[in-house]
């Protein structure tokens, strides 16, 4: 059996990228921690809501690679040897990513009350038309 792709289209030229963009989102296989929220604020405007509780701004990176928003967490150890009788707070690490359309922008971070909030803005790009000069060859 054949895979069909997008360049298997001849009206479809240029949207190798896109392709390749949808087989990353499918294989980027997050798991469900840390939970999160994502919604509107406006027409252009998103914000994303992660569940850190237990960890602090320095356990946290958010970074832009590639048009992918990724979020890592990793707690330090604070070196206490503790005896625990029941250990039910969940302490890993994790990376949670997102995969971000062109002309979307990464704004604010702010985190409280355990909750991590990222906020994104969408710039419209703006409408070009270009007319072709026929050269006689």
């Amino acid at each position: 059996m054949t895979k069909l792709t997008l360049s298997s289209y001849p009206h479809m030229l240029g949207f190798e990228q896109l392709e390749r963009l949808l087989e990353r989102t499918a294989k980027s296989g997050n798991e469900g921690y840390p939970p999160f929220n994502i919604e509107q604020t406006s027409d252009r405007s998103y914000r994303i809501t992660l569940a850190v509780a237990g960890f602090a701004e320095k356990d946290l990176s958010i970074t832009v690679e590639d048009r992918q928003l990724v979020i890592r967490g990793r707690q330090s150890d604070d070196g206490m040897d503790r005896i625990y009788l029941h250990r039910g707070i969940a302490a890993r690490q994790f990376q949670r990513s997102f995969v971000l359309a062109d002309g979307v922008d990464v704004g604010d971070a702010l985190i409280e009350n355990g909750l991590l909030h990222i906020d994104l803005t969408q710039t419209l790009p703006e409408t070009v038309v270009q007319t072709i000069k026929i050269k006689r060859g």
